[in-house]
């Protein structure tokens, strides 16, 4: 049910300029052992980014998961982008985070990249529930605008299509405004921050426990620390 998701935001990286770079040997894509479930994963070099990952898993009527992060350059010190969306067929059940997600928590930050977030958060109210992420300290690398729903099909149908575009269309802009404004954060602490946030990002990621139970640990570690958080699994 992402298939839309997916391909919307490829033609968005692709008509910024995007390239597909090589995924690390065998995690590019994944079949369980019953071959039930799939798991594929890109990698792109996007003008402005570092690094842009995507993630598609599709183990058809009990799950669909979409994911993706983007990491601006260095010398940019806007937030990351971050999507997880999740379905749960069988419960019908609509996990989605979408958020702007800030190297540091400061107001004056907030106040320089956070207005098309915050004008999302009141446009979608069915995205901005009150009920707080049950693995992630919120104060950590999200923000208090995100888009955040456990909802059922009446989201995922009507209010997730839009708001994923919206959200899309923001962010966008969000980084087109930060080429021309001096960055406040310095090169070297942009990187230090954004490999912190690979570092806690894979500490508390609920998403292995899933990929385990689909692809085994082995595999399932290796995509944890070298293509979702690769600086976690540096030394």
């Amino acid at each position: 049910m992402f298939d839309p998701f997916l391909d919307q935001l490829h033609a968005d990286i692709t008509a910024r300029g995007g390239t597909p770079t090589e995924v690390p040997d065998g995690l590019a894509e994944c079949h369980s052992a019953k071959k039930t479930s799939v798991i594929r994963s890109w990698l792109w070099q996007v003008p402005g980014f570092r690094r842009w990952r995507v993630t598609r898993l599709d183990a058809g009527d009990s799950l669909q998961v979409l994911n993706s992060v983007a990491y601006p350059d260095y010398g940019f010190d806007h937030p990351l982008m971050g999507v997880d969306l999740l379905w749960f067929g069988a419960r019908q059940k609509l996990v989605a985070v979408l958020d702007f997600q800030p190297l540091v928590q400061n107001e004056a930050y907030f106040d320089r990249y956070f207005d098309g977030l915050k004008d999302l958060n009141r446009a979608f109210p069915d995205l901005n529930g009150e009920e707080t992420m049950r693995s992630f300290d919120p104060n950590q690398y999200f923000s208090s605008w995100l888009l955040f729903c456990r909802g059922g099909s009446e989201q995922a149908d009507t209010s997730l299509p839009p708001a994923f575009s919206a959200f899309l269309k923001a962010y966008w802009a969000l980084h087109d405004a930060a080429i021309n404004t001096p960055s406040t954060i310095s090169p070297d602490e942009v990187k230090r921050l954004q490999e912190n946030y690979d570092v806690y990002s894979a500490e508390r990621d609920p998403a292995h426990g899933l990929f385990t139970s689909h692809f085994g640990k082995s595999w399932s570690d290796r995509f944890l620390h070298e293509f979702l958080f690769p600086a976690s699994g540096q030394s």
